[in-house]
């Protein structure tokens, strides 16, 4: 009689005794990390649409509301950073389930893991890298703004199907039960603290009313020369140093150039703005300047035209910007002179920048040389 091979055993498991480790804490989490994930990921494509138009769009981006941008990226770091939390609150609810065993129970099964990983991989990717880029601090090979961007569809994708695919236990689960864990609402007003503490202590940047309580963000909107912030330095530009004898070039049917000195001859207007950056910081400032349609109009530029805008510095994605017609003719958009009663100081722009309503302020042009009738 042959000797019975015996069966391979499961390795042991670890022992999860928190009661929480249960569907209705998992489904009250999922609902707020969802909501906190799709406003993020809204305001992102926003941002992404004005930042970055395609060429279809472009012509319909709006200078209105002057505060749009503001709000909008704003409200999109904001609801990142609050869904940092809830996605380690969640994860640790529903991690037991990655010592299942067998691990694998079919091919269904499998494809809803392999799903399960792909989001998770992709939610903690796009959280990551969009933390890190509220500090300026790029320390992978690959492009931020365009990997974020993919990251957020595949992290919403993936979001969407889970959710489709666990519809009938978040159903079961959804409404609070008769007789609750007393332990479960203790987790949550936690997890509700930590979201909160976060919220307030970082918000500040953009939302006026906190800034007394802005003390984990990156930035302080009213810390910086001439009182606003500055992420890209004239130093790091290289343009401390401006050409003697600067003009201002400005290329249509009639095409000028102006010295510094003129344009402080033609009639001034001055504008109260928000300068709105994608890390999340935003300031408001008083800004004095040229219109830019009275500067094209000068250069016989037809109805509609749109702006290319090239910059001093010497390198950078930036260096030239595309403004569309709306901007352009908005009487609030300026070629700024001057912030705060101020001639603008080296990092924000002299001689001479760009000032709009609801445009990015990567958009917002400093260093300016050339203007371009397009």
């Amino acid at each position: 009689m042959e000797p019975v091979t015996p069966k391979p055993l499961p390795p042991p498991l670890p022992a999860f005794r928190s009661p929480l480790h249960e569907p209705r804490t998992a489904v009250v989490l999922g609902r707020l990390l969802g909501a906190a994930l799709l406003l993020c990921f809204l305001t992102g494509l926003i941002s992404h649409a004005l930042q970055d138009p395609p060429a279809w769009l472009t012509p319909h981006l709006p200078s209105r509301p002057v505060n749009g941008y503001r709000v909008t990226q704003g409200l999109h770091v904001i609801s990142g950073l609050a869904a940092v939390p809830l996605l380690g609150a969640k994860l640790w609810t529903v991690y037991p389930r990655l010592f299942e065993w067998p691990p694998v129970r079919g091919a269904v099964h499998a494809l809803e893991r392999l799903g399960i990983l792909v989001l998770v991989a992709a939610m903690l990717l796009e959280l990551f890298t969009g933390l890190l880029n509220t500090l300026q601090w790029y320390p992978w090979p690959f492009p931020f703004r365009q990997t974020h961007f993919w990251l957020g569809w595949l992290a919403t994708g993936g979001l969407l199907i889970h959710v489709a695919a666990k519809g009938t236990l978040i159903a079961r689960h959804w409404r609070r039960p008769a007789a609750g864990l007393p332990q479960r609402r203790a987790f949550l007003t936690a997890v509700a603290a930590a979201v909160g503490a976060v919220t307030v202590t970082t918000a500040g940047q953009t939302v006026p009313f906190l800034s007394g309580l802005d003390v984990l963000a990156p930035r302080r909107p009213d810390i910086g020369p001439q009182g606003l912030p500055v992420n890209r330095t004239a130093a790091q530009a290289g343009t401390v140093t401006v050409p003697d004898g600067w003009q201002l070039h400005v290329v249509g049917p009639r095409p000028y150039r102006l010295s510094l000195a003129e344009l402080a001859r033609l009639p001034q207007y001055e504008v109260e703005l928000p300068i709105a950056c994608v890390e999340g910081w935003s300031a408001s400032a008083r800004w004095t300047g040229v219109r830019i349609a009275d500067l094209l109009e000068r250069a016989g530029a037809p109805g509609g035209s749109g702006l290319r805008i090239t910059s001093l510095e010497a390198d950078g994605p930036y260096r030239v910007t595309q403004m569309p017609a709306e901007y352009a003719a908005d009487p609030l958009t300026l070629l700024a002179l001057k912030v705060n009663g101020e001639v603008l100081t080296a990092d924000h722009g002299f001689p001479a920048r760009i000032i709009a309503p609801n445009r990015p302020g990567v958009l917002q042009t400093k260093w300016v040389a050339r203007l371009e009738v397009v």
